[in-house]
């Protein structure tokens, strides 16, 4: 268990923290044959630095669906198996501190890099460079499958909120537990065309500069300095090192990142037209499915994404049982500046 009075630390108030089944089959594909490993070096959290370890040993690939995906795993073999997912920009470095402590307690935990990033690739140059909702998650459904994993507990923050959010959605028997940040977050193209107060819209400059060709253009050439500056920004008072930034600004050097997170933010605005072949998930999602699995959603006070009223803006989406947690000092970026608290939200939802 991890200790209590460090995740008091970590959660308690005034403080800041450190810390397709039913559409698509996919066959099973061999996966890397090197064994799980633990991140390597690790020194204790502490409010506002970016300690701890720094990178994992090393990564496997699996064929899945019209990937190849690069992931981590951490932990024993055939322990009850997690599955981390990152968001934008972002990448598996997310968890390098979450992994370890759910591995100590036993849990098999796998992060992998999503479509676009790191070295996740396409398996033909002919696919569609597709961001939608929908196809990130049959993505996830396609690795279970292809590590033949029948469930997992699921945990992710940003995109990785979202996708793993439809997967306990759409496919509760694929879920065991859910983790999300920043709770209910799968999108809803009509409410996207309706305007927000000002101060919403703020937050969500960047998806107004990708809808246009200088957008584009500007996360094809800055695309580090983009990354840096909405990490500040989503994340203030997370005082990461270059060299923390850096190993994660490798991901972003994928030849497809820059068409995927244009598409994705294109995409919600109905801006771009998605796969016709997801045209019946999206039209599920548009519904607004429940989520009935055991759920811990969390929220960061200084994610500027976080709605208001405490979790209450969603509560009526999860009808299973359910947790929330307020983390105060925390911006955007949960699992990486407060790692305690993710890990230990996602051993609750366990055992809810």
């Amino acid at each position: 268990m991890i200790d209590r009075r460090a995740l008091g630390k970590t959660i308690g108030a005034g403080t800041a923290a450190a810390s397709l089944a039913g559409w698509f089959s996919s066959s099973p594909a061999s996966a890397a044959t090197a064994t799980p490993s633990v991140p390597s070096g690790s020194t204790p959290s502490t409010a506002g630095r970016t300690t701890g370890r720094t990178s994992f040993e090393s990564l496997k690939q699996v064929r899945a669906g019209e990937l190849n995906i690069g992931y981590a795993e951490v932990g024993p073999a055939k322990g009850p198996v997690v599955v981390l997912l990152h968001g934008w920009p972002y990448d598996i470095h997310s968890y390098v501190d979450v992994a370890p402590l759910l591995a100590a307690e036993g849990y098999r935990v796998i992060v992998p890099y999503l479509r676009g990033y790191g070295t996740t690739t396409f398996r033909s140059a002919k696919t569609f460079r597709n961001g939608q909702q929908a196809v990130v998650a049959v993505d996830i459904i396609a690795l279970l499958d292809a590590l033949r994993i029948e469930k997992a507990l699921l945990g992710g923050f940003d995109w990785g909120a979202r996708t793993a959010d439809i997967i306990a959605a759409l496919w509760p028997q694929r879920c065991k537990a859910l983790v999300s940040v920043t709770g209910y977050l799968v999108t809803n193209r009509e409410k996207n065309k309706q305007p927000l107060p000002p101060a919403a819209e703020l937050a969500w400059w960047y998806q107004y500069y990708f809808a246009t060709e200088r957008g584009e253009l500007g996360l094809a050439q800055y695309g580090h300095d983009f990354a840096k500056l909405i990490w500040h920004n989503v994340s203030p008072t997370w005082q990461f090192d270059d060299a923390t930034f850096d190993r994660t600004a490798k991901a972003f050097e994928n030849p497809d990142y820059v068409g995927i997170v244009i598409h994705n933010y294109r995409w919600r605005l109905g801006l771009a037209a998605g796969d016709p072949r997801y045209d019946g998930i999206e039209t599920k999602l548009a519904a607004g499915p429940a989520i009935a699995v055991p759920t811990i959603t969390l929220d960061g006070e200084l994610d500027p994404f976080t709605p208001a009223g405490d979790g209450s803006a969603y509560r009526a989406k999860f009808t299973g049982p359910y947790d929330h947690r307020a983390l105060d000092g925390i911006g955007h970026n949960v699992s990486q500046e407060a790692p305690e608290a993710f890990a230990q939200a996602v051993l609750d939802a366990d055992r809810l």
